[in-house]
């Protein structure tokens, strides 16, 4: 019935589009008949792909939905592919067609300079700084880390990436001059205000999300109107609730596994800055905002998929495919800033910068070699000492009777006094 579904659905969908160009005449606009034979190839794909698609986890609010995000999510890496084989002028170039006023070369914005909260050489106002700060990006901040936090659902990792990025952005402020912020940019209002309030209010969220009760019930079976319309607004809440226990201290594979969680998030988070860095794009374009629109919907499903392969692998015995998507998406936009600008990435870090990180490399190696090895090596050898304490101890209770005497010298004695007393 699906198979027999999805055709219908490809046959109306081919006819709409064969009968919208034959009743207007083609332009003689080469660039423009282009742009249109791809777009409805890629509508023609995601129709298939979201009736054909393989579903995910999640199942509100209805399967399709996911399977959208997961073609997108296919026609998005076949467009990255596709600019890592231009030449760094062709691909810069070919984002005209996606919007004219792309393919210049913008200035970047540099968030330092003057880091007074206070200056008192401005009379007019003083705390300028504060205000020129504050622009969209702020609630952009916010909202992200709200959607983050219900994607890891964790406070300690979100915390810990929250903190690593604002150490990127110290690190490679010699490389992009966008990371140069004053201090208190970095861990008052990025940290504490923006990404703190945006995961505390997530946390709140997934609180309620665990203690709400799912009992779904049919739209037709509710008698109210209150009762429809919050069925409806409930539609958009998970089916059922899964807790997150990452655990990552408890055995070598997992804590492998949340590293390599938090460094593919981290280089998702910079490739945003690179990309548009090298492909001359400016910070508040459409084409950033649906990049993250399209990663908050294809990240939930790929975190929940990496999830249940760690907490239950015999049953999830291989990757979902969206995760292995979003991996293969996060390393060719790596590609793509590579190429397109490697004397960038080339530029050396300062003395003190790679002191910091070899630094902190080291402690975390060492901590990993003292947790699953040198730890478990010296549990594992005062256990077998307890082991052969005890044995000890019980093989000399059996050989003595309390007194210090030894029990095989008053067997005989014994059995006199059993003989006598029979």
């Amino acid at each position: 019935f699906r198979r027999a579904h999805t055709l219908t659905v490809l046959f109306i969908l081919t006819c709409a589009l064969g009968y919208v160009t034959l009743l207007e005449e083609t332009p003689q606009d080469t660039a423009y008949n282009t742009k249109r034979g791809i777009v409805a190839s890629i509508l023609v794909f995601l129709c298939f792909g979201v009736t054909q698609a393989k579903d995910g986890p999640f199942s509100r609010p209805h399967p399709a939905y996911w399977r959208f995000w997961l073609c997108v999510s296919v026609v998005y890496e076949l467009f990255l592919i596709f600019i890592l084989f231009q030449t760094v002028q062709d691909g810069r170039q070919f984002m005209k067609y996606i919007d004219p006023h792309l393919g210049v070369p913008l200035p970047e914005r540099d968030y330092g300079g003057n880091c007074l909260i206070y200056d008192p050489g401005n009379g007019t106002d003083p705390f300028h700084n504060i205000w020129d700060k504050l622009d969209g990006f702020v609630p952009a901040h916010f909202f992200g880390w709200y959607l983050k936090t219900l994607m890891i659902r964790d406070w300690w990792m979100c915390m810990i990436i929250s903190v690593m990025f604002e150490f990127l952005e110290y690190s490679l402020e010699h490389q992009l001059p966008n990371f140069s912020e004053c201090w208190w940019d970095h861990w008052i209002m990025d940290v504490i205000l923006c990404n703190g309030l945006g995961i505390y209010c997530g946390m709140k969220t997934l609180s309620w999300l665990s203690l709400k009760t799912y009992k779904w019930q049919g739209l037709w079976n509710i008698p109210t109107y209150k009762g429809k319309m919050k069925r409806i607004v409930f539609q958009f809440t998970p089916y059922s609730w899964v807790k997150f226990e990452w655990k990552p201290a408890s055995s070598l594979r997992r804590w492998l596994a949340v590293c390599g969680i938090i460094f593919v998030f981290l280089l998702a988070e910079l490739n945003t800055f690179y990309l548009k860095f090298v492909l001359w794009m400016p910070p508040e374009h459409y084409l950033v905002l649906l990049r993250l629109v399209f990663f908050v919907n294809v990240g939930g499903v790929a975190m929940r998929e990496i999830y249940d392969f760690m907490d239950d692998p015999k049953f999830h015995k291989k990757l979902g495919q969206q995760a292995w998507l979003v991996a293969a998406i996060t390393a060719t936009e790596f590609l793509i800033v590579v190429k397109y600008d490697p004397y960038t990435l080339t530029l050396s870090l300062p003395f003190y910068i790679t002191q910091c990180w070899i630094l902190g490399i080291i402690l975390v190696l060492t901590w990993t070699a003292w947790r699953f090895f040198i730890r478990d090596i010296t549990l594992r050898y005062k256990e077998i000492r307890r082991q052969k304490q005890e044995h000890r101890h019980e093989k000399d209770k059996c050989l003595s009777n309390g007194d210090g005497h030894s029990a095989l010298l008053d067997e005989p004695n014994g059995n006199k006094l059993w003989e006598r007393k029979l």
